[in-house]
Formats: C-alpha cells, sequence, structure tokens
C-alpha cells in the first residue's frame, strides 16, 4: 500500500525558511506525477498553494515568489521550499499527489499534513 508522508514543518522566525518533503513509500516501481500542496490555518478554509507537475509548476499568488516546489525523481519525494516566511504563512500544510505503482496503477494520495508555525 502507498503511502506519503510529510515532514519538515516546524517553528520559524518571520523571514526564516523550511523545506517540505513530500516522500512516497510502501509500492514498488513508485512514480510521483502531479502533486499539490495545500494549507489550512485554524478556523479557515483549505487554500491551494503550489502544483508540481512534469511540465510545469504553479503558485498562489500569495506564495509566489517565495516559495518553490520541485521533486526528487530518485527519491519519490516531492519538496516544498519556503523562503521569506510570513506569519500568515502559519497553517498545517498537506500535500495531495497522483502516484504510480506498478500494481495499484495510478491513484491519489494524501500526506498527513505538517505544523508550520510562523512567529518571532
Amino acid at each position: 500500500q502507498v503511502h506519503l508522508v510529510e515532514s519538515g514543518g516546524g517553528l520559524v522566525q518571520p523571514g526564516g525558511s523550511l523545506r517540505l518533503s513530500c516522500a512516497a513509500s510502501g509500492g514498488t516501481l513508485l512514480i510521483v506525477n502531479t502533486v499539490d500542496w495545500y494549507r489550512q490555518a485554524p478556523g479557515k478554509q483549505r487554500e491551494f498553494v503550489a502544483r508540481y507537475t512534469p511540465y510545469n509548476t504553479n503558485y498562489a499568488d500569495s506564495v509566489k515568489g517565495r516559495f518553490t516546489t520541485s521533486r526528487d525523481v530518485a527519491r519519490d519525494t516531492a519538496y516544498l521550499q519556503m523562503n521569506d516566511l510570513k506569519v500568515e504563512d502559519t497553517a498545517v500544510y498537506y500535500c495531495d499527489a497522483n502516484v504510480y505503482e506498478r500494481t495499484l496503477g495510478s491513484l491519489d494520495y494524501r500526506g498527513q499534513g505538517t505544523q508550520v508555525t510562523v512567529s518571532s
């Protein structure tokens, strides 16, 4: 069974950086295709942050120029590099990925979420 495991969240001061990871595991010949990053702050709706595809990337206006998403094919892992973090970036961050596995085919999975807190 394929799982997505997120890591990299934590507490950082405004202006700081964090790199989130979204790693696929548990299957054979995994290929991470499209990856969407979302976040949800307390009392707010889930918000789109960024999308990675093998052909391009897209970002929400609120993070454009500060966040970068990428994929490491060899590690079956996607990343969200977050620079110049602001207090309003505080949220639980989730990755949704379409992952190909040899016996299951291409299916959508969701990570467990990782907390990012930006505070002085």
